[in-house]
């Protein structure tokens, strides 16, 4: 198995948190955050109510809109890759289209599949279907629902993808929920409990006064004078 400066019951405890509090925290890890790393067009959830996926990327392109013009590579290939080995593995795919979406990858017999092998669940500028016989549990946040295959067909696998703005490539670690998905560099996995701490305790500053009777803008005005030196949204 592969060595990571982190450990599954590391990603396992992000799960407590939705993707926003993920991103606040990456902003105080790093300014860069606020410019790249997060998908950034409305995306759909399968169940808005399951909790957030965290995992390792497994990356994958797909089309679906012609047959395949040449080799692709063998499905088993596939399973093998995302099939986790002691860290939790994502399914991140996305699709060439021009159209992504045209036709489905993810349905029945692709979530249950995944599911048996182990993944926390899928992310994807593509399509899903057969939304009432989708494997319980699992989480895929797409483009859109579609109804048909296609000529859906995987053409690369381990390669870097572009999911809506969010750049990840073979390994990164993904949390995401029905806001989005965001990526989160190796080494802030074990820092952001902290980094959200803080931003927390940043936030109630002003939302215990606000959800007060009597709360006016120069209350605002002395809460923000207090806090200066740190950021509240």
């Amino acid at each position: 198995m592969a060595k990571y400066p982190f450990t599954a019951a590391d990603l396992a405890a992000l799960k407590k948190w939705d993707t926003p509090t993920i991103c606040n925290g990456l902003e105080l890890l790093s300014f860069d955050s606020r410019s790249y790393g997060f998908t950034v067009e409305q995306m759909v959830a399968v169940d808005r109510r399951l909790a957030p996926i965290v995992g390792l990327a497994r990356t994958g392109f797909v089309r679906a809109k012609e047959p395949p013009r040449g080799p692709i590579p063998p499905r088993e290939d596939w399973y093998d890759y995302v099939a986790p080995d002691g860290i939790p593995t994502i399914a991140v795919i996305q699709d060439l289209d021009h159209v992504p979406g045209f036709g489905a990858f993810w349905g029945e017999v692709q979530t249950t599949v995944h599911a048996a092998l182990g993944v926390e669940g899928g992310v994807t500028n593509g399509s899903f279907r057969d939304c009432d016989m989708l494997a319980p549990g699992f989480q895929i946040i797409g483009g859109r629902v579609t109804p048909s295959h296609g000529h859906i067909h995987m053409t690369h696998m381990k390669c870097d993808v572009n999911i809506f703005g969010m750049c990840a490539g073979h390994d990164d670690v993904i949390h995401a929920d029905f806001h989005g998905a965001v990526v989160i560099p190796h080494e802030a996995v074990t820092r952001l409990p902290e980094m959200i701490d803080r931003v927390t305790g940043n936030e109630a500053l002003v939302l215990g006064p606000a959800r007060k009777p009597g709360f006016t803008s120069a209350t605002m005005r002395e809460i923000l004078r207090r806090s200066r030196d740190e950021e509240i949204h």
